[in-house]
């Protein structure tokens, strides 16, 4: 049975909370860290982990990503878990969350962004290389169209071929084999893992602009539970929420996801925010970009009245003020609107179909 818990200010009903996670290692250590920062917070409420789903993309390793085809790979089978009461709530990746969540689920929190760039990870007889100075016909592994379709039109010289796995195993592929001269991955992950030693190069805006939501960690939870939601919702970093919601909304407003190449860059300075969104052709020859900028400093007001929460593409944030969650969200549409009237339509489709066909 669950140990009883002495009902504090943000208890829960005398019972252990559970947190739900993935198999692979670095779910692993992304929900320890979560679990870590709610147990300072909550000293008498008992958190237990529960593991040990594997979802569809963990499973399924022989196809690209983008080929599988299903919205929400890595989260699935998570939700379910949180939809029968099994879990209270799961940690993401928020990256791997789509921009519509199933009815019933919010993220209820958005932690501290770590260094959202992608990073290069070199074979080690390319150690102290930069992409630019590696041999003609090299071949770089990614299993991200994005990644591939920005890389291709700087760095032309370069092959770029498909490697999926975890981390572990990309970096053994890499390590062990001479398929690949070097991988490209995200830093957050490296980071987290302990292995920032490997990043060779780490790719700013200017080479390659970053996924949505990378490097932020999300803590899904079951919407109307609101007593783990306003548990988790201490972990909120304003400035990430607000980055992230405007990301989401550009994502969103272009119907993008997995299957086609949309990157983006934010930045949150003195009370601005500024977006810079772009779509990309498979090969990257075809490309439109814009940045757009808002205002988001608004002071926090106390919103007395039935405030029936109110999401923000899918992020439920009580602690940032609703007007610069609105501002944020808006700042997305618009960047994605700007690029539609530009022909973003256009490029993402025939993208969509060529990654279908290939």
């Amino acid at each position: 049975a669950d140990p009883l818990l002495p009902r504090g200010e943000n208890g829960v009903d005398g019972r252990a909370v559970r947190v739900g996670t993935r198999r692979s290692q670095l779910a692993r250590i992304q929900t320890d860290s979560v679990v870590m920062m709610l147990r300072e917070l909550y000293p008498d409420l008992h958190f237990e982990i529960a593991v040990a789903m594997s979802t569809t993309g963990d499973k399924i390793l022989d196809t690209a990503l983008s080929k599988i085809g299903e919205k929400s790979l890595f989260t699935k089978e998570l939700e379910n878990a949180l939809e029968r009461n099994e879990v209270d709530l799961v940690v993401h990746s928020l990256k791997d969350l789509p921009t519509s969540l199933p009815p019933g689920f919010t993220i209820g929190a958005v932690c501290k962004r770590e260094n959202p760039l992608d990073a290069v990870v070199f074979h080690p007889k390319n150690c102290g290389k930069s992409l630019s100075l590696l041999p003609e016909n090299s071949v770089i592994g990614t299993s991200s169209l994005r990644r591939a379709a920005q890389l291709k039109k700087k760095f032309p010289h370069l092959e770029f071929r498909d490697i999926r796995g975890n981390l572990n195993t990309r970096l053994k592929k890499l390590d062990e084999k001479e398929d690949f001269s070097a991988i490209i991955l995200a830093a957050a992950g490296l980071k987290r893992m302990g292995w920032e030693n490997r990043i060779g190069q780490l790719l700013g805006p200017e080479d390659c602009l970053y996924a949505v939501g990378q490097g932020a960690l999300a803590v899904e939870v079951r919407a109307k539970d609101q007593e783990i939601l306003n548990m988790v919702s201490a972990l909120h970093d304003a400035d990430t929420v607000l980055c992230c919601i405007a990301e989401r909304a550009f994502m969103k407003r272009l119907e993008g996801g997995c299957s086609v190449p949309v990157a983006v860059s934010t930045l949150l300075k003195d009370g601005q925010l500024y977006l810079t969104g772009a779509v990309y052709s498979l090969d990257g020859s075809d490309s439109l970009k814009e940045t757009m900028q808002t205002s988001v400093s608004y002071p926090h007001q106390n919103e007395d009245g039935p405030n029936d929460d109110v999401q923000h593409v899918g992020i439920t944030a009580k602690n940032v003020p609703g007007p610069a969650q609105e501002a944020a969200e808006n700042l997305g549409v618009e960047v994605a609107s700007l690029l539609l009237s530009k022909g973003a339509k256009q490029i993402l489709s025939v993208a969509r179909q060529l990654n279908d066909a290939r």
